[in-house]
């Protein structure tokens, strides 16, 4: 081993041969344990630099095989090595692209797979097809100072969870937002207050994992975009240090996040993408993975080695079930669970997962598996996007036992209800049910299926209902990208209107879709800014718009004051009736301690829901108490272009009260508290396009 100052820098320390356990930069009383995987490697040389931009690193070591390998790992102890240190490797090998798929390359500088903090400022990612400058300009790691355990949550499930998707720097990026470090873990810790008075109950974050903001096709990056939401990750155990106030203590303030969010009784959710990485195809940069196990990360076409299997539509898929592909991820979880706070995850594009080395659909992929059963991770919420890129669809059908999954088929359903569609009373209602076509038959329950009618991909609510075609000029890509099936309608206009009709109808439609999110069974999840009608102007992929298009606008407005009153009252009203929140599937028999069933189904007239009329736009429900004493609710759905009479059950208590309903013009009127509310007799008139729901009262 050879110790290598470089001159007139900092001090060299002293080196021993350090532990392969645990792989990264370790720091343990005496220095720094610094270790990496690599299989196929001859040489390896760790680097190490004063600060995020220094010129040349202050030492390099480098390591040997007698001393510093054991089996694939290569380690070095670095003896009262300071933490904030920063530090790059670079190993050497074979080089036979053909016929094997390593691309190592001794000048080529590659980040910690395992680092816990990195820095992107001297970062350049190259075109297309361009390779990457061998010079010490690359994405660096530094030495972290350890973490306590985080104390865990009292419970972490999703029983009676409603999920706030939001994006870190988005949501306190705007100048708007008042916070005094906009964009960061610290910007968002200043807006929980709101999160609370909101109602929900658990954040899902878009990632936060360290992520290429370079990573967008060349027509975007012409206009000066970035990759804004992240979905482009290569250093999973640090988080993005964008989002840091001090990159160098991006454990420290993503910790201070998680445990201030616990404080306020909000759990942290976090969308991670385990499917590909920011390392693209043949043509993408050399980071991290490529360098170091290229032949064993990624899906490789053993036709040609150079080329990637891409399931993904993002230039490569990780080979997730290889064994120490599949250890890397569960490890990599467990540390954000114990260390950093986190209750669960959502895993984009999971369905990547049930792939094998060949990229066939195995029917017991090992990973899903070791995700549910490991003793840390079987604790928190696995929530699966249950597809790929590939046209792999396993909504329903996800491998495991413990997995919940984004319901598209809910979505889909609920839009094309919403916006007038005939024939669906049957699917919306099964939505409505829990969604019980796809979970009951393999013994899951209603809160397998996240609910959700937006979310980051797509159209925000209001442009839902606002826009029939996406408008997505700003990308740079000619309006190509992005989804054109939206199943929306514009009300009459497409996009910005005087018309006080049009916005009147859009502001109900809104409502319509917030109302059958929250009467569901399931466990609902909405987008954040859409509690405020906020908008990207049409745009349904705002992938790379780092800037207002994208961001959550603070600025009040009386629209978006009135549909935040209202989003607020249906969760306060989800949250008081058990009804709304149940543990199994509808029975049409009375709960313990309840008279009425705890489901029964209607159409205009009593009992006649019309499963079969392909005209049908009205759906009426009753759900009976759950818990004892708890009111029954009847909800009336009216998609229909005219106003309907409906019949009413005769209540148990004195009489029905209106408590909710979207037609209203006051916003006072549209929710009510029952004692308050106006009295329904045997009959009630829904106006049309809305939702009623009536509040049994003695």
């Amino acid at each position: 081993m050879i110790d290598e100052p470089e001159t007139g820098l900092s001090r060299a320390y002293a080196v021993r041969a350090g532990s392969r356990f645990p792989p990264g930069a370790t720091a343990v009383p005496g220095g720094v344990n610094f270790c990496i995987f690599c299989r196929h490697a001859t040489r390896a040389e760790l680097l190490l630099y004063e600060g995020a931009d220094s010129p040349e690193p202050f030492q390099i070591v480098t390591l040997t095989t007698d001393s510093n390998r054991t089996f694939f790992f290569w380690h070095v102890m670095v003896e009262e090595l300071p933490i904030g240190t920063y530090y790059t490797w670079r190993v050497d090998g074979p080089r036979d692209t053909q016929s094997s798929g390593e691309l190592f390359d001794p000048d080529r500088e590659l980040l910690d797979p395992y680092a816990r903090a990195v820095s992107d400022v001297l970062w350049r990612r190259p075109p297309p097809g361009t390779a990457n400058p061998t010079g010490h300009a690359t994405f660096r790691a530094i030495v972290t100072e350890p973490l306590p355990a985080s104390p865990a949550l009292v419970s972490r499930g999703l029983d009676d969870a409603i999920i706030y998707e939001l994006h870190v720097g988005g949501f306190t990026r705007h100048p708007s937002s008042g916070v005094t470090h906009p964009g960061t873990f610290a910007g968002l810790i200043e807006k929980i207050p709101y999160l609370v008075q909101l109602g929900v109950t658990h954040v899902e974050l878009l990632p936060v994992m360290a992520f290429d903001e370079q990573d967008v096709p060349p027509s975007a990056a012409a206009r000066g975009l970035s990759n804004y939401w992240g979905y482009s990750t290569h250093s999973y155990y640090s988080p993005h240090p964008r989002y840091c106030r001090d990159p160098a203590r991006a454990p420290q303030e993503f910790r201070a996040l998680t445990d201030a969010l616990h404080a306020a009784g909000i759990a942290v959710l976090l969308d991670v993408v385990f499917n590909h990485t920011a390392e693209a195809g043949e043509t993408g940069p050399i980071i991290n993975f490529k360098g170091l196990a290229n032949d064993m990360v990624y899906h490789l076409d053993p036709a040609d080695w150079r080329r990637y299997r891409d399931y993904t539509g993002c230039g490569n898929t990780v080979n997730c079930n290889h064994p120490l592909v599949t250890a890397f991820i569960v490890h990599c979880l467990e540390y954000w669970v114990v260390q950093l706070g986190v209750d669960g995850f959502r895993f984009d594009l999971a369905s990547v997962f049930a792939r094998d080395q060949r990229g066939e659909l195995m029917a017991d992929p090992p990973l899903p598996w070791a995700i549910e059963s490991s003793r840390v991770l079987s604790h928190v919420a696995l929530i699966a996007e249950a597809w790929d890129a590939a046209g792999m669809y396993q909504v329903g059908a996800f491998p495991g036992m413990a997995w919940d999954e984004w319901n598209g088929r809910y979505r889909d359903v609920i839009r094309r209800f919403v916006r007038g569609d005939p024939g669906l009373i049957g699917a919306v209602a099964t939505c409505i049910a829990g969604s019980s076509d796809l979970y009951a038959d393999d013994g899951r329950l209603p809160n397998n299926s996240i609910n959700f009618v937006t979310c980051h991909d797509g159209f925000t609510l209001i442009d839902l209902v606002s826009y029939d075609s996406k408008h997505n000029e700003a990308n740079g890509d000619e309006n190509r990208d992005g989804n054109s099936d939206n199943l929306s309608w514009n009300c009459g206009a497409e996009g910005e209107t005087d018309d006080a009709n049009i916005l009147a109808l859009r502001h109900r439609q809104a409502r319509n879709v917030m109302a059958i999110l929250f009467l569901s069974q399931g466990v609902p999840m909405m987008l954040a800014g859409d509690e405020v009608l906020r908008s990207q102007h049409g745009n349904n992929n705002a992938y790379c718009q780092d800037n207002a298009l994208g961001w959550f606008d603070w600025t009040p407005t009386e629209s978006g004051a009135a549909m935040l009153r209202f989003v607020r009252a249906l969760i306060a009203l989800r949250k008081r009736h058990a009804s709304l929140r149940r543990r199994h599937f509808l029975t049409g028999r009375p709960s313990p301690g309840q008279t009425r069933a705890d489901v029964a189904w209607h159409g205009e007239r009593l009992n006649g829901p019309g499963w079969h009329d392909s005209g049908a736009r009205l759906l009426a429900v009753t759900l009976g108490g759950e818990e004892p004493g708890e009111p029954a609710l009847h909800a009336v759905f009216n998609m229909d272009d005219s106003a309907r009479t409906v019949e009413l059950p005769a209540p148990d208590e004195r009489h029905w009260r209106r408590i909710v309903d979207t037609a209203r013009h006051s916003q006072h009127e549209i929710v009510q508290p029952a004692q308050k509310a106006a009295i329904e007799n045997d009959q009630c008139r829904v106006e049309a396009r809305s939702v009623v729901v009536l509040e049994e009262a003695s």
